[in-house]
């Protein structure tokens, strides 16, 4: 029996799914999405004892972990059979899986074919191929919600590399197509932030951060904890909202 103050906990009684969930935004997505009384559902891609680790450090019970390879789609759907069995269901999926590397726009060589297919495979047809697997049963409760981590580079055209830019442009188009496909039982979003303080661009330091935040309106970059209320937002708030992406970067594409 749930104690009285667990009722008014938004999200008491929902079970959402994190891929990348071991990672900076994904790690703070999974914190809060369990304060906010959610069962969560850990998607990590190597680091088993970081996403152990973060499993016994989040709020409530009945959380889980597993391996998932959004390269491979046999992968995600013995994953989402896991979460399904051990989870009794899934209602909100939040989209936090990706990879990149910095490659001078100007430098059309270094951006070879194969990276721009690792950057595709990772950032669109890996988080469709999550959506496709997860739809059937965000569909049967009625009200589920996908949330899509992009990036402002959708649609400044500055980012890590040019292939990356493509990739998150079009995945914002895919939150636009699939909201209009799959409404009135799924809403889909997107959260773009602008430059994280997260260790996802190689090579990125403190000089990078410095730089940021003082071209930022608001002078900080964007945390990964910034990019997590965002996402419970879109679960919790902006629940008359789809197809649209929140973007969280401190004006930085001003």
């Amino acid at each position: 029996m749930m104690a009285a103050h667990e009722h008014r906990l938004p999200l008491a009684g929902k079970v959402a799914v994190v891929t990348g969930g071991s990672g900076g935004i994904g790690r703070e997505a999974c914190r809060l999405l369990a304060e906010a009384g959610a069962r969560v559902a850990i998607g990590y891609r190597s680091s088993a004892e970081e996403a152990r680790t973060l499993k016994e450090s989040l709020a409530g019970e009945g959380h889980m972990t597993e391996a998932v390879s959004i390269e491979d789609s046999r992968s995600i759907d013995a994953f989402r059979d896991r979460v399904l069995v051990e989870m009794g269901g899934a209602d909100i999926l939040v989209n936090s899986a990706g990879i990149t590397k910095p490659i001078p726009h100007g430098d059309l060589d270094a951006l070879t074919d194969d990276l721009i297919d690792e950057i595709f495979v990772n950032n669109w047809r890996g988080v469709f191929a999550t959506i496709r697997a997860f739809a059937p049963a965000l569909q049967e409760r009625g009200d589920g919600l996908v949330v899509n981590v992009s990036s402002i580079a959708a649609f400044t055209g500055v980012g890590s590399n040019v292939a990356y830019c493509g990739a998150k442009a079009g995945l914002d188009i895919m939150t636009k197509s699939l909201a209009r496909a799959l409404a009135p039982a799924i809403r889909v979003l997107s959260v773009s932030p602008g430059a994280v303080d997260t260790q996802f661009v190689p090579g990125r330091g403190k000089e990078f951060n410095d730089k940021v935040a003082a071209t930022t309106p608001l002078k900080r970059i964007t945390s990964p904890v910034d990019v997590a209320e965002a996402i419970v937002a879109c679960a919790t708030h902006l629940k008359f909202s789809t197809g649209d992406r929140i973007v969280v970067d401190g004006g930085r594409h001003l």
